[in-house]
C-alpha cells in the first residue's frame, strides 16, 4: 500500500433555514441555541438576523483541537485541497475562515496550487463577504443556486431569488474569484425538459467555470420524505438528462463525474480526490474522513458526532488540568470490503481511475476484481481491466447495478 494524496473537509453545520429536500447535517441557529430543526422551517422564518447567534469563535477553537487530534494520521503529507461544506459555510465571517486556513497551513501545510473551495448561498448577506473570503485565501466559490425559476425556488424552500443568484455570481467575479461553481438541480416538481435547460442556460450565461447538475432525490429524514412532491417520471428524467448533457457539452463543459461538469482543466480537485479513493481529514460536527496506514495495512473511516452542541462539548479534563480532545469514531475497512469501497468512488468518474491505484490504495491485486469484472465486461458494462478501471459509456448509467455485484459476502 502507498500513501494517497490528502485533502481537508471542514463542516460548518448551521443554516438560516432547513430546505425540505436536505438530508445533510445542517441545523438552524438561534440566539443561545444550536437546535436541530429537521423539517422545522417556521422557526427560522420567525427570526430576524439580529436575533441569531453563531458560536463562531468557539467552533473555530474546536476545529483546531479536532485537527490537532488527527495529526498523527497525516504522515508528513500536505493538503492538495480544502472544502468548506455545510450547512452554509458562508455564514461564518472571512476572519473565521481565514483563521481556519492559517491553522491548516501551519499544522499540515499546503501543496503548491492548493484548491480551496467555500460553499455560499446567493443571499445579499453572503455576497458582501465574498471579497473577504478571497483575501483570506479561498480561491474557488461554490454557489448553491439550485434553480433560477421563482416557482421552483419556492418549491425547494430556498430563500433567495433568481436575480440574487445572478448578482452573487457577478459579485464573486468582481471579488476576484476566477473559479466559480454553481449548484443546480433537475427533476424538480412539474419540471419539463425546456425548463431544466433554461436553468442551465442561465448558469452558462454567467460564465462560470463549473456546474454541478444533480437530480432531486427524496431522502429519509427530510420534509419531502414526509410529504413527497410530484416529480417527473423516469422517462422524463432521462430526456432531461440527455438534453442537459448535450447542451453542456456544446458549451464546453466536460462531464467528468456523475453530476459534475467543468471547463477544460477545471474539474474540482477536491471531488477528484474523493472519487480516486484518496485520503481526507474531516473536521467539524458530523464530518467524515479517510486515512490509509501503509505500515499496518489499515484503512480507516472516521466520523465526528453530528449535533453541534455535542461537538462543541467534546474534550475531557486531564489530571494535569489540560484538555484531551478525543479521536473521532473510527471504523476499519477490512480487505473484503475494499473492492466495493474503491469502486463506489472510482466508478463515479466517467474516465475511471488508473488501474495501479487499486493495488496501491487498497493493498489488493487486480485479481480480486477479475472474475466479476470479466462477467460485467461480457455484458458491455465495463471496459477491460487495465490500464484504467472504468465503465463503458453504456455502463455509466448502471453504476449502482454494477456495484451490487461487488457486495461482500456475509
Amino acid at each position: 500500500m502507498q500513501l494517497p494524496p490528502l485533502s481537508l473537509y471542514v463542516h460548518i453545520p448551521w443554516c438560516v433555514r432547513k430546505c425540505p429536500y436536505c438530508d445533510f447535517n445542517s441545523h438552524v441557529f438561534a440566539a443561545g441555541t444550536q437546535q436541530s430543526v429537521a423539517g422545522s422551517i417556521e422557526h427560522a422564518q420567525g427570526e430576524t438576523a439580529g436575533e441569531r447567534h453563531l458560536p463562531e469563535a468557539e467552533y473555530v477553537d474546536q476545529l483546531e483541537r479536532d485537527l490537532r487530534s488527527q495529526l498523527p494520521w497525516i504522515q508528513g503529507r500536505k493538503l492538495g485541497s480544502i472544502f468548506f461544506g455545510g450547512g452554509t459555510p458562508s455564514l461564518f465571517s472571512p476572519l473565521a475562515i481565514g483563521r481556519i486556513l492559517d491553522l491548516a497551513e501551519s499544522l499540515v501545510g499546503f501543496e503548491e496550487g492548493i484548491e480551496i473551495t467555500l460553499e455560499a448561498n446567493p443571499g445579499t448577506f453572503e455576497q458582501a463577504k465574498f471579497a473577504g473570503y478571497h483575501r483570506a485565501g479561498v480561491n474557488r466559490l461554490s454557489i448553491g443556486v439550485q434553480s433560477f425559476d421563482p416557482l421552483q425556488l419556492q418549491n425547494l424552500g430556498r430563500i433567495h431569488s433568481g436575480d440574487e443568484a445572478r448578482i452573487a455570481a457577478s459579485q464573486a467575479r468582481a471579488a476576484g474569484f476566477d473559479n466559480i461553481n454553481i449548484d443546480l438541480m433537475h427533476g424538480l416538481p412539474g419540471q419539463g425538459e425546456q425548463d431544466a435547460l433554461k436553468d442551465l442556460e442561465r448558469a452558462v450565461a454567467l460564465g462560470v467555470e463549473h456546474i454541478s447538475w444533480y437530480q432531486l432525490t427524496i431522502e429519509p429524514n427530510t420534509a419531502f420524505y414526509s410529504a413527497p412532491p410530484v416529480t417527473p417520471g423516469s422517462e422524463q428524467i432521462a430526456a432531461i438528462q440527455r438534453a442537459g448533457r448535450a447542451y453542456l457539452a456544446s458549451e464546453g463543459y466536460q462531464r467528468y463525474e456523475v453530476s459534475a461538469y467543468g471547463r477544460a482543466g477545471l474539474a474540482s480537485r477536491h471531488n477528484l480526490n474523493y472519487w480516486s479513493f484518496a485520503d481526507y481529514i474531516g473536521i467539524g460536527a458530523g464530518a467524515h474522513g479517510k486515512f490509509t496506514l501503509p505500515e499496518s495495512g489499515r484503512i480507516l473511516r472516521t466520523q465526528r458526532t453530528r449535533a453541534p452542541q455535542h461537538y462543541l462539548a467534546l474534550g475531557c479534563e486531564t489530571g494535569e488540568g489540560g484538555t484531551a480532545f478525543p479521536l473521532p469514531k473510527v471504523k476499519d475497512v477490512p480487505p473484503p470490503e475494499r473492492p466495493l469501497e474503491f469502486l463506489m468512488n472510482a466508478l463515479r468518474l466517467e474516465e475511471g481511475v488508473p488501474a495501479e491505484t487499486y493495488t496501491s490504495y487498497t493493498g489488493l491485486t487486480l485479481e480480486s476484481l477479475a472474475g466479476e469484472w470479466g462477467r460485467l465486461q461480457a455484458m458491455a458494462l465495463v471496459r477491460p481491466l487495465g490500464p484504467s478501471i472504468a465503465t463503458t459509456p453504456f455502463g455509466y448509467d448502471y453504476v449502482d447495478d454494477i456495484l451490487q455485484r461487488f457486495l461482500p459476502e456475509e
